[in-house]
């Protein structure tokens, strides 16, 4: 993109990390072939190239995973809870100690620049470790009754945006509690999985407490709809958090479900708007919007649409897109083909809708899947742009004149995951937050993330509550 000065490459090493040509699947501390033929590859979205081939997991392979989980409940739950807890922080030592290589090998899978990966993503695994690890053993004391018991058999399933701090967030706080777990990682971004299945070994944890299974859609429903399966955790889309829920109704199973999102970020007239401009690019063009609490939605009181959007694109002229192993850039790749067609399709139906397209000046690299920041002005609430989850960098621009339209407009939406308020009047913060039907609203700043705070939505954007105490809820028999 257009620069006022030069910036030379700064790429981070590839090697330090070691990617074997093929991966078995981890069942019960070890690594094993699948029971059919069947694997896949891993592309890198800059390149394109293969990075390595893994196994298709059938429901044969999912009744291994879930039986050697299952005996291996027997023992680990019955560990007193700062045994348990040993374990999590040895997990969490060894994720900082391997912090650079898991940093390059996330970016590598997923797309996303380093920059995001090492300041971002892994030290926020590494958090979620250390948080939970320390309440392993004071259960007791968290507000679920004097001796809460675990449920079983955990069946977490993660998307491919942040694979491995959605990990994280599932595996630390079951483990905690006194679950196992059988893993299913996105199909475009195994790696990481893996290697933390290597971290399982590193650490000693006992045998057939965390399994992982790779595979498609296919091995995902095998694993929730397997009998031996006590709890479910999705984090994905909207689309298939609904057939989760309908393939565990009638059953006893334990669900909950993270989900999509269209956050709105709410610009007030006394905003500062530096810093906004700041919170609207975090918001949105943080993984190249391909967030599911991403502040999609930019509603901007109307006496200062005008200033905003020149600062906005001012803004967006400096950010630098490309290689994302290279410690300079601000905006990597899409992480699938299949991902760039549809947010490509849904750009196309905001041009066809009448919709304003602004797209920051930039040259597009020619291999890889890449999509350049967009901008849609002239948006209404009728507009495709303004109510579907786009997944990608592309911000679509309401405004309004009071508190209370901005409110109407903000909660007008099928989601309700995240919600973002700029304002200098911390009383107009707090009245406004009340009003929103968003499971997390920050105040002047977007995206900031915290083991200590739960994190969730309302309506499709899924039920329960990921993070801080309340994550030990969806573990626990209470």
């Amino acid at each position: 993109m257009t620069n006022l000065f030069e910036y030379a490459p700064a790429p981070e090493s590839r090697a330090v990390v070691d990617i074997a040509p093929s991966y078995g699947l981890f069942i019960d501390g070890e690594f094993t072939e699948g029971s059919g033929e069947d694997r896949n590859k891993t592309l890198s979205p800059a390149t394109e190239e293969v990075l390595a081939e893994y196994v298709q997991a059938n429901e044969e392979d999912v009744d291994r995973a879930v039986r050697a989980a299952r005996k291996a409940f027997e023992k680990w739950s019955a560990l007193p809870g700062a045994e348990r807890a040993k374990y999590l922080f040895r997990i969490a030592r060894i994720i900082q100690e391997r912090s650079r290589e898991l940093a390059v090998l996330e970016t590598l899978d997923n797309g996303k620049p380093i920059r995001e990966t090492r300041d971002a993503d892994l030290p926020l695994v590494a958090a979620h470790f250390f948080y939970y690890a320390g309440w392993a053993d004071k259960l007791g004391h968290a507000g679920f009754g004097p001796e809460p018991k675990p449920l079983g058999v955990a069946g977490q399933v993660i998307p491919w945006n942040f694979p491995l701090l959605m990990l994280a967030w599932k595996v630390a706080p079951a483990l905690a509690t006194g679950n196992t777990v059988v893993l299913k990682p996105a199909e475009t971004t195994p790696l990481s999985a893996l290697f933390f299945a290597d971290i399982c070994r590193q650490a000693g944890l006992p045998k057939g407490v965390v399994n992982i299974v790779t595979g498609d859609g296919r091995t995902g429903a095998a694993l929730v709809g397997h009998p031996g399966i006590d709890k479910v955790a999705f984090t994905g889309s909207t689309a298939v958090g609904k057939a989760i829920a309908r393939q565990v109704a009638g059953t006893s199973k334990r669900v909950t479900l993270e989900l999509g999102g269209k956050g709105a970020n709410i610009v007030f007239d006394d905003a500062p708007i530096d810093q906004a401009v700041e919170g609207i690019v975090n918001g949105i063009f943080f993984n190249q919007g391909q967030v599911c609490c991403a502040g999609s939605r930019l509603l901007v009181q109307e006496s200062i649409e005008e200033e905003l959007l020149d600062a906005l694109k001012r803004r967006l002229g400096t950010l630098r897109l490309g290689d994302p192993l290279d410690k300079n850039t601000d905006i990597g790749a899409i992480n699938s083909a299949e991902q760039l067609a549809r947010i490509t399709a849904l750009a196309r139906t905001g041009e066809a809708e009448g919709a304003e397209r602004w797209t920051a000046p930039c040259e597009l690299p020619s291999a890889g899947y890449w999509f350049a920041p967009t901008l849609f002005t002239g948006v209404t609430q009728a507009h495709t742009v303004a109510r579907d989850e786009i997944f990608g960098p592309v911000l679509s621009v309401l405004t309004f004149r009071t508190p209370d339209e901005a409110v109407a407009k903000a909660n007008n939406s099928q989601y309700g995951l995240s919600a973002g308020i700029w304002t200098e009047k911390g009383s107009r913060i707090l009245a406004v937050a009340n009003k929103l039907r968003a499971g997390v609203v920050w105040a002047n700043t977007f995206n900031k993330f915290d083991p200590t705070s739960p994190f969730g939505g309302f309506k499709e954007s899924g039920f329960g509550r990921e993070g801080g105490r309340h994550g030990l809820e969806a573990y626990l028999d209470v």
